[in-house]
C-alpha cells in the first residue's frame, strides 16, 4: 500500500477514474470531505460500491474513512459501509483503548448482519496529542488494528506548530513508527495539502519511507506517482536484499549465525528485512517470485 488515495464518498462520479488509476488503495471519505447534509448521500454511494458485482472486480485495498465515534455520524456509518469487499475502516480521533474496542463491537455486530466472512481491520488515525502519547496502546488494543496513521495537520494546526518544522515532523513520525513496531503493526504517513508544492511532497514521503513507513496518502492523484516511486523498493536494494536471502540459504546448511553480504555483517534482524524487501519486490512484479 505505497499510495492511498483519498475519494469524497459524495463523488461518486470520480470512483471509476480512481479504481482505473494507480493507487494501490482508495479510502473513501465520510469524514472532513463531506458536508453534513451530504453525509447520508455519501453513504448511499458507498453501500453502491459496495454491491457484490463492484466488489467481485476490485483491484485495489478499500478503505471507508467513518466519522469519529463521538459523533452523530458514526453509527450510521458503520451500518452503511460494513460489506463484503471493504477492507479496512479508517477511524479518526481515537483517543483510547476503550474507543477502539467499541468500534471493534459496532463492527461485530455490523458484520453479523450483513454476512461479511472475513473480519475488517482498523486503520487509526494518529492527529490528537493525547492519541500521539497513548499511541503504543491503541496500537496493542486489538488484532484487528492493523495500522496507525499519521495525521500531522490535525495534530500540529491546533497546537501552532507550522507543519514545516521538519524536526517536529520527524519526532511525530518516529513516535508513531515505534509504537506500531512494538505491536507488530504497520506505520501510515497522512497528507499533505499543498497540491502544488511536489518537492515537498516527495521530500516529507521520503522521510516517512526511512523512517520505516508502508507508504503516504494521497489527496489528488498528481501525488500516486510519487508516493508509489518513493515506496517502491530501489534496484540496489532489491539485489542486496536478494543476495543476502540466497547468502541465508548457505550460512544455514554450515551452521553459521551471521555472515558478510556486500561488505555488511547480517545477522537475523537484516535477514528478516532483507527477506520483506524481496516479497514486497514480488509482490510487485519487480522480481520473478521463487
Amino acid at each position: 500500500m505505497r499510495s492511498k488515495l483519498f475519494v469524497p464518498a459524495s463523488r461518486p462520479e470520480l470512483f471509476a477514474k480512481a479504481r482505473a488509476g494507480a493507487a494501490d488503495a482508495l479510502s473513501f471519505d465520510l469524514e472532513d470531505a463531506v458536508s453534513p447534509e451530504r453525509k447520508p448521500e455519501a453513504r448511499d454511494n458507498l453501500r453502491a460500491l459496495l454491491s457484490p458485482d463492484s466488489v467481485a472486480t476490485k483491484t485495489q485495498t478499500w478503505i471507508v474513512r467513518v466519522n469519529a465515534l463521538d459523533t452523530v455520524h458514526f453509527a450510521a456509518d458503520i451500518a452503511a459501509v460494513v460489506r463484503p469487499g471493504l477492507d479496512l475502516i479508517n477511524l479518526p480521533k481515537a483517543e483510547s483503548v476503550d474507543d477502539v474496542l467499541r468500534v471493534i463491537g459496532a463492527l461485530e455486530d455490523a458484520e453479523a448482519r450483513h454476512d461479511v466472512p472475513s473480519p475488517i481491520g482498523l486503520l487509526l488515525n494518529i492527529e490528537t496529542p493525547r492519541s500521539l502519547r497513548l499511541a503504543a496502546h491503541l496500537a496493542a488494543a486489538h488484532p484487528r488494528v492493523k495500522g496507525l496513521q499519521l495525521g500531522l495537520g490535525d495534530l500540529f494546526e491546533p497546537l501552532g506548530i507550522r507543519r514545516g518544522v521538519t524536526v517536529a515532523i520527524q519526532q511525530a513520525m518516529f513516535a508513531v513508527r515505534l509504537a506500531a513496531g512494538e505491536a507488530g503493526i504497520y506505520a501510515y504517513d497522512g497528507a499533505f495539502a499543498n497540491i502544488k508544492d511536489t518537492d515537498g511532497y516527495r521530500e516529507e514521503a521520503q522521510l516517512a519511507h526511512g523512517l520505516g513507513f508502508l507508504g503516504k496518502t494521497c489527496i489528488h492523484p498528481s501525488q500516486i506517482a510519487i508516493a508509489n516511486d518513493v515506496f517502491r523498493p530501489s534496484d540496489d536494494d532489491i539485489a542486496h536484499a536478494v543476495r543476502v536471502v540466497e547468502a541465508a540459504h548457505t550460512a544455514e546448511k554450515n551452521g553459521v549465525g551471521a555472515y558478510v553480504v556486500d561488505g555488511r555483517m547480517i545477522d537475523p534482524p537484516f535477514f528478516n528485512r532483507a527477506l520483506a524487501l524481496v516479497r514486497e519486490a514480488e509482490r510487485l512484479g519487480l522480481i520473478d517470485a521463487k
